[in-house]
């Protein structure tokens, strides 16, 4: 995907709308099925706001009893962005606000909804400190060189040096120390204590 790509590339079109009259319940099974963690609230075809699962959770255990509404769980607003924004755009409107994601809208008909995830895979590229872009491919871990313990494909028939061992200190994901010598082992980065174990 381009860096430039349009929001309507990237948005999803299929989203749940609710009204506010609804039943939050109701509304948590029809996100359920959907497999969303959220829905559009809508006044007749108009987007009031959005009602999400941690919404949903907050009021049932508010309400005690009884399932509450869906007006009295939404966030009455909904940040929206227009189809042909570019993915940066969309980016730096998600990270001006408060939500995760964002209505996109022509005019007064929604459209789709667009999610920090959706923006997180949509670009495989990153920019550099200095502004370049960088293709996914060549994204590194910074401080992170191969370690020793599992082979790396790309030096296969090649054998290991001490260089290619982890050069900076960072934590053991067995017990949380500090380590100049963390080796990838099981799908995780250890310690030399940790490895002997």
């Amino acid at each position: 995907m381009e860096p430039d790509a349009s929001v309507r590339e990237v948005m999803d079109r299929e989203f749940v709308g609710v009204s506010e009259a609804d039943d939050l319940e109701e509304t948590a099974e029809l996100m359920l099925e959907a497999g969303t963690d959220s829905a559009v609230v809508l006044r007749g075809s108009d987007p009031v706001g959005v009602v999400t699962e941690r919404d949903a959770l907050a009021a049932f255990v508010d309400a005690g009893e009884g399932s509450p509404s869906v007006s009295e769980a939404m966030t009455d607003a909904l940040p929206t962005v227009s189809p042909e924004m570019t993915i940066a755009e969309a980016a730096d409107e998600l990270s001006a606000g408060p939500t995760q994601r964002v209505l996109v809208s022509d005019g007064d008909e929604p459209l789709g909804v667009l999610t920090e995830r959706d923006l997180l895979t949509a670009s495989p590229f990153v920019r550099t400190a200095d502004g370049a872009v960088m293709a996914e491919r060549e994204r590194a871990v910074v401080g992170v060189t191969d370690g020793v313990g599992e082979p790396n494909p790309e030096s296969a028939g090649t054998r290991r040096t001490d260089e290619s061992r982890f050069e900076d200190q960072s934590l053991c994901e067995a017990c949380g120390s500090l380590s100049r010598e963390l080796s990838p082992f099981n799908g995780q980065l250890l310690c030399p204590d940790c490895r002997d174990i």
